[in-house]
């Protein structure tokens, strides 16, 4: 690791010999890099080991904080370094549903790029396409389900 990671993990809280170290909530450094949108931090961290597919304490990994964040760099950098698309969360929700309800249409389509499942469900049997919160989001996913069906 460069001095400039090591610097940002001390500062935050982290220690550098442990880079998997839990804090606030369960995140690790690179959750919290990747909430803060820090790029050069989140794949510093994923070439040093870090876990890409460690959850936190609400069972979220790394990739809900990119699309959370609108950070489409780090979607694509998280999910190219194979994290858990489909990784449900205690509530059983994925980034795709999550993105969908919030109505981050580039979000999903970007993750549609990478074909999650699009069968799961939450813990109230609710798909992603259940969460539509806008019609352009509602689309996308009824042409993305039939694509997955025609398969």
């Amino acid at each position: 690791m460069n001095e400039n990671t090591i610097e940002w993990l001390i500062t935050k809280g982290y220690n550098p010999e442990h880079l998997n170290q839990r804090r606030e909530n369960g995140d690790t450094a690179l959750m919290k890099a990747t909430r803060e949108g820090i790029y050069s931090m989140v794949k510093e961290l994923i070439n040093a080991g870090a876990d890409i597919n460690i959850r936190n304490n609400d069972g979220n990994n790394a990739l809900w904080f990119a699309c959370f964040g609108n950070h489409y760099d780090l979607i694509n950098l998280l999910l190219t370094a194979n994290i858990h698309i489909n990784n449900q969360n205690d509530n059983g929700a994925t980034v795709l549903m999550y993105a969908a309800s919030a109505g981050k249409t580039q979000v999903v389509q970007l993750l549609l790029n990478y074909h999650p499942n699009l069968d799961l469900k939450n813990l109230d049997d609710f798909k992603a396409i259940d969460f539509a919160s806008n019609l352009e989001v509602l689309r996308i996913l009824k042409n993305a389900t039939r694509q997955n069906t025609s398969r």
